[in-house]
């Protein structure tokens, strides 16, 4: 098994009490699609955010610590979901500005995001456009002033929530990225779908929305590899967040069973209980390993080690439906009440094998990577 330091328990240790307290109101947080006030305080008094940003912006470490932040969303998501992705998305949101901005820029912004008194998003996907993000139709034009952005997106976590977007737009024959602030005049957003599990998501219009030219956020035309780099330190920190759940539910079905008498014995010891919860231990913990390693592995060079931060994200989120769905299973009727915790985690884990790379376009990635001998 994987050994954490010192210093990530201490992290750990944090998180774990930040999703403590936010745990009384946790079913109220996750029904939420605007930013919970509570989970907000939380989070934003503990200081875990600086674990996104680097030190020279009020962050933690110089470089970021894919490990660290998948403790920590571990820790997070299993308590909360809301609470999981408020913390996760103001790395997300703010990466390609960390890596991509101007000083000025990043002393603007990434402060902020470090305090959460500036809440950060990215839009990438568009109506017609998920997976294959080279197929963005949204576009980015220097004019006269600055840069212009034309187009919509859609499904972007903390649309609306969001003090500002980091933006993937098509330019000439190439692909640029722009931060652009949510007052600036001709950024409509209205309110995405609602999801089997609520989420803060926003449809984002841009109608020739014009930034400063020093809002550029890499080379333009040449900025898709930022992108790469946000997946690239991210995709395993949702594994992170999936052993988390997976560990929730497994905890809810062995009480459950430990508590619940039937033929005259608890429901742990009967056979097929037992070794549904003893084959649950064996993926959380398998998924736990495999995560901590890729994200290890993540810190040195993000790129380099992309299939197995993608490795991690398969095993992780897809070993988390089938726990969550076996937990279910185990408490019977208890487990399809609306509004326990189990059916919470029920839904909360299904989306988990969509978002930041579908199980199946990752499976066929890795793939072509094994057909071309890298193993």
């Amino acid at each position: 098994m994987f050994d954490l330091s010192p210093r990530h328990r201490k992290i750990q240790e944090i998180a774990r009490a930040v999703a403590a307290q936010v745990d009384e109101f946790a079913n109220e947080a996750d029904e939420c699609v605007e930013v919970h006030p509570g989970v907000l305080r939380a989070l934003r008094e503990s200081g875990l955010a600086r674990q996104v940003v680097p030190a020279a912006y009020g962050g933690e470490t110089e470089v970021l610590d894919p490990l660290s932040i998948v403790v920590v969303r571990e820790a997070l998501m299993y308590s909360s979901a809301h609470l999981d992705s408020l913390f996760g998305m103001q790395g997300v949101g703010s990466y390609s500005l960390a890596v991509g901005g101007s000083d000025e820029l990043k002393s603007r912004w990434l402060p902020q995001v470090a305090r959460l008194d500036a809440i950060a998003g990215l839009a990438l996907t568009e109506p017609d456009v998920g997976s294959d993000l080279r197929g963005v139709t949204t576009t980015i034009q220097a004019v006269p002033g600055g840069v212009r952005v034309h187009g919509r997106k859609s499904f972007i976590t903390n649309g609306g929530a969001a003090d500002f977007y980091c933006v993937l737009g098509k330019e000439d024959e190439g692909y640029s990225m722009v931060l652009v602030p949510a007052d600036t005049p001709g950024l409509t957003i209205t309110r995405g779908d609602d999801l089997i599990a609520p989420h803060i998501l926003g449809e984002l219009d841009f109608d020739d929305v014009v930034v400063p030219e020093g809002n550029r956020l890499g080379v333009p035309g040449k900025a898709f590899s930022l992108m790469l780099q946000t997946l690239a330190v991210f995709r395993v920190t949702v594994a992170g967040s999936a052993v988390g759940l997976a560990q929730a539910a497994l905890d809810e079905a062995l009480r459950h069973a430990k508590t619940r008498q039937q033929f005259g014995r608890p429901l742990i010891d009967l056979g097929a209980v037992s070794q549904s919860v003893a084959l649950s231990w064996t993926e959380v913990e398998s998924a736990r390993a495999i995560t901590y390693r890729a994200a290890a592995l993540a810190q040195s060079d993000p790129l380099a080690h992309l299939d197995y931060s993608s490795i991690a994200k398969v095993s992780a989120t897809e070993a988390a439906g089938r726990v969550v769905d076996r937990s279910v299973q185990i408490m019977g009727r208890f487990g399809l009440v609306r509004g326990s915790k189990i059916e919470r985690l029920y839904r909360n884990a299904r989306p988990l094998r969509v978002y930041e790379g579908a199980t199946e376009v990752l499976l066929d990635s890795l793939a072509r990577r094994l057909s071309k001998g890298v193993s």
